[in-house]
């Protein structure tokens, strides 16, 4: 956990774009930092490392008021180690003194390239509750596809009526309006307030009893309102679930975890349309099990998440530092990762 420190000095535009040497001589000539990178003139999409250019003696004490500000003086060794390691990434190994790396630690850090995937069961674990919020998504997407070839009899509403046809068109938009006029800007004040895991805790009650409550429905405004709160739990989930992935994942395989989220949706979709198809020939309640089977996700969400940690950098966000370690304790090979990824990025301002 390096201390926050202004982000390095812009490097002078080229013909080609700026190099790597060029960053390097800046660092070195310039020696301070400016207040932001020139990231339009940056054609190779790199940005300086704004440890790369300050003194042992200096990041030491910066360490020092960072572990000592955030309560974090037990881990001020580790912390200083991890910093020596993101001020020079790629050359861990020649890190000399009381501070050079273990055996163990030099492993944990090339498996970062050499086996990307080898990561601790907490991390993936994360992912396929992640995984399963997304299939959630895509299920209660298709419950209603079967259902719309008898519910509107049920209810007495003509389908060849202009205003029964409106009503048909309401009530399975109804989800997709909730989520885009409630859902969605609800997700911040729950963020802000709960984090992370609260959110999507929020979110799965309202993808849980709201399904379950369609399939008993008696009048279509019943089931409109059952839609309508269904709607803000996937709007809610759809804003907060791939944020929550890309703050736990490590930056080399950052990418391909958020990706899960439309993979499982498109699952979830697949999936959705099978149990439509399953219970299809059950009579007159098959659609019944039609709108209420995407209950069945939602449960496993429901729990699975309340032992997932929390997101680091929404505990860096409201300071605190020592459960944002924790965390990163659970979702790194190694405690020397834990002390070095924060420092690695911008830290979050605080609420």
């Amino acid at each position: 956990m390096a201390p926050e420190i202004a982000t390095s000095k812009p490097i002078q535009d080229t013909a080609d774009g700026p190099t790597s040497e060029e960053y390097k001589r800046t660092s070195s000539e310039e020696g301070h930092h400016a207040d932001h990178v020139n990231l339009n003139a940056n054609l190779e999409a790199r940005i300086q490392n704004p440890l790369a250019a300050i003194p042992r003696e200096t990041l030491f004490r910066q360490v020092d008021a960072f572990a000592e500000e955030k309560g974090l003086t037990e881990h001020t060794e580790l912390i200083r180690k991890g910093a020596l390691v993101a001020q020079d990434p790629t050359n861990y190994e020649g890190i000399y003194g009381e501070y050079a790396l273990s055996p163990l630690e030099v492993e944990d850090l090339r498996n970062e390239v050499l086996h990307k995937w080898r990561q601790p069961r907490a991390l993936y674990f994360t992912i396929i509750t992640c995984s399963i919020g997304a299939a959630v998504q895509g299920w209660d997407q298709t419950g209603s596809n079967g259902a719309n070839l008898a519910f509107h009899k049920v209810f007495g509403i003509n389908d060849t009526a202009l205003r029964d046809t409106f009503i048909v068109g309401v009530v399975n938009a109804a989800p997709y309006i909730a989520s885009a006029v409630a859902g969605c800007w609800l997700s911040d004040p729950l963020n802000h307030y709960i984090g992370r895991r609260g959110a999507i805790f929020f979110s799965a009650i309202f993808c849980l009893f709201p399904v379950i409550g369609s399939a008993f429905t008696q009048t279509w405004q019943e089931l409109l309102a059952c839609r309508l709160l269904m709607g803000i739990g996937m709007g809610a989930k759809a804003s907060t679930v791939p944020i929550y992935a890309a703050e736990n994942s490590p930056a080399s395989i950052r990418g391909a975890l958020v990706m899960t989220w439309q993979l499982w949706t498109a699952f979830g979709i697949f999936v959705g349309f099978a149990a439509n198809l399953a219970v299809a020939k059950t009579g007159a309640i098959a659609w019944r099990l039609q709108l209420g089977s995407a209950f069945i996700p939602a449960v496993p969400l429901l729990i699975l998440i309340y032992y997932c940690p929390e997101s680091p950098r929404w505990l860096m966000k409201k300071n605190r530092y020592q459960k944002a370690f924790d965390s990163l304790l659970k979702l790194r090979n190694n405690p020397l990762q834990a002390a070095r990824d924060p420092g690695r990025h911008p830290q979050p301002a605080r609420d």
